[in-house]
């Protein structure tokens, strides 16, 4: 037997579950023997992407896990952060060129 942990957070609660598992349990197993899509039913373990100790892991389903491994269960992200970082940056242009025409005005 081996210790893992099975983590899920949502922005205003998140979850570890301990958990003694068999030395071939995959990352997915762990994840439906956690019993945490009781406990957040969103989630789909069959479908959720999952990662081990947040680099993202392909297949769950034959990731097999060791000592100590904590799966982490990712939900959707809502915006893409390369989108955001754009717009971010944007605005920011936008700002400075209007800082700068104040400043050419003699204001």
């Amino acid at each position: 037997m081996i210790s893992v942990e099975v983590a899920y957070a949502l922005p205003h609660e998140q979850k570890i579950i301990a958990l003694q598992v068999d030395e071939e349990c995959t990352a997915y197993q762990a994840v439906v023997r956690s019993g945490i899509a009781e406990l957040f039913p969103g989630v789909d373990p069959a479908s959720a992407p999952m990662g081990i100790f947040g680099k993202a892991i392909k297949d769950p389903a034959t990731t097999v896990l060791k000592d100590g491994d904590r799966v982490e269960i990712y939900r959707p992200l809502i915006a893409d952060p390369k989108e955001v970082r754009a717009r971010r940056a944007a605005k920011m242009k936008a700002e400075k060129a209007a800082e700068q025409t104040k400043r050419d005005d003699g204001e």
